[in-house]
C-alpha cells in the first residue's frame, strides 16, 4: 500500500432501537432526562405543546365528568356540552384552572420517568441482539411509572382539586396549603396506590404496544418522527381505554375533600371507592370520561415518545463524543 493511500475505516452500524454499546449508563440516563426536559420546556411555551395547552381542557372535562354525585349545575351530557356549559357559566379560562401545577411537576417527573426506563431496560438486556424484548419493555415502563408517580402525585391532586366545579382555590399555592392544613399530608398520597394500580398497567401496556407498533410501522428502525408519533399516539389511546375504570376511582379519591357527600369524603382506598361507584352508577360508572381521557392521552404520549426518540437519535449521532 502506498504511503499516501488512505487507511480504510470500518464503519460501525449502530442499532437505532438501542443506544450504542460504547454509551455509558450515565448517558443512558441522560437520554431519558433529556427527553423529559424537552417535553417540559415545550410545555411552558403557550401553543408549543398540545399536552399542556390545547389538550388541557379535555382533561378538565374528563375530571368533571368522573366526579360522582356532582351538583345539578355540573352534570354534562358530553364533551361539547361540558365545554359550552363551563365556558358560558364560569368563563373559558376556567378550563385551564390548575395547569400551572402540571407544568411545574411535568419536567422533573418526565426526566425521572425516562431515565428510569432506560436504566431498567438496559439492565434487563432490552437493548441487546437487535430483538424485540416485550418483557423488558413492560418491566421498564412499570418501574419508570412507580418512580415518576411518587413525584407527580401531589401535583395531580392539586390539579384536580382546582379543576372540579365550585373550586374555591385562587392558585396552586393556596390549594396546596389548604389541603395540607385541612386534610394532612396523607391527602396528597391517598390515591397513590390506586394511581399505581392504574399507571403501572397503563405504562406496561403503552410501552409494549409502542414497541410492537414500532416494529410494524418502522421495520428499518431508523429515526422517523412520523412513525414515532403514530405509534406513541395509538399506544397511548389503547392503554388509556383499558385503564379508565381505575382513573375514575383515582379521581374520586383525589377530589373527595371537595365532595358534599359524607360517604365519598370518607372513602379511604381503591376498593371502598370502587364499591361506591358500582353501587351508585353500576358498571357504566367506571367508564365516565372515557372519550376525553383518550383524546387527552393520544397527543400526550405521541409527543412524549417523539421527544424521547429525538433524544436517543441525538446521543447516537454524538456517540463518539460521549
Amino acid at each position: 500500500m502506498a504511503a499516501h493511500d488512505p487507511v480504510p475505516v470500518e464503519e460501525i452500524d449502530y442499532d437505532y432501537e438501542g443506544l450504542p454499546p460504547n454509551i455509558s449508563l450515565p448517558a443512558n440516563l441522560a437520554a431519558g432526562a433529556f427527553a423529559g426536559i424537552a417535553v417540559s420546556l415545550h410545555a411552558s411555551r403557550i401553543g408549543d405543546l398540545w399536552e399542556h395547552t390545547v389538550m388541557y381542557p379535555f382533561d378538565a372535562i374528563k375530571t368533571r365528568m368522573q366526579v360522582l354525585n356532582p351538583s345539578p349545575s355540573a352534570v354534562y351530557t358530553g364533551i361539547s356540552n361540558a365545554a359550552r356549559q363551563i365556558s358560558s357559566t364560569e368563563g373559558i379560562l376556567s378550563l385551564w384552572r390548575g395547569i400551572s401545577s402540571v407544568v411545574i411537576g411535568a419536567g422533573p417527573a418526565h426526566a425521572v420517568y425516562f431515565a428510569t426506563y432506560e436504566a431498567v431496560k438496559q439492565a434487563m438486556g432490552g437493548n441487546k441482539d437487535n430483538e424485540h424484548h416485550p418483557l423488558a419493555a413492560a418491566t421498564s415502563g412499570a418501574c419508570a411509572t412507580i418512580a415518576s408517580d411518587a413525584l407527580m402525585n401531589p401535583f395531580d391532586v392539586i390539579k384536580q382539586r382546582m379543576q372540579v366545579h365550585g373550586s374555591v382555590y385562587p392558585n396552586i399555592t393556596h390549594c396546596a396549603k389548604s389541603v395540607f392544613r385541612n386534610e394532612g399530608f396523607r391527602a396528597f398520597y391517598v390515591s397513590y396506590p390506586t394511581t399505581l394500580c392504574m399507571t403501572v398497567p397503563f405504562t406496561a401496556i403503552q410501552f409494549t404496544a409502542y414497541e410492537s407498533l414500532s416494529k410494524v410501522l418502522n421495520p428499518s428502525k431508523k429515526y422517523d418522527p412520523a412513525t414515532h408519533i403514530a405509534a406513541g399516539g395509538l399506544a397511548g389511546a389503547f392503554a388509556a381505554g383499558l385503564t379508565t375504570p381505575l382513573d375514575v376511582i383515582k379521581t374520586l379519591l383525589q377530589t373527595r375533600g371537595t365532595a358534599r357527600d359524607l360517604e365519598i369524603r370518607k372513602a379511604k382506598g381503591l376498593w371502598e371507592a370502587a364499591k361506591i361507584i358500582k353501587r351508585r352508577d353500576g358498571a357504566g360508572g367506571f367508564f365516565r370520561g372515557l372519550r376525553p381521557r383518550i383524546i387527552t392521552t393520544m397527543p400526550s404520549t405521541a409527543i412524549c415518545w417523539a421527544s424521547y426518540e429525538m433524544a436517543k437519535a441525538y446521543f447516537i449521532r454524538h456517540a463518539d463524543d460521549v
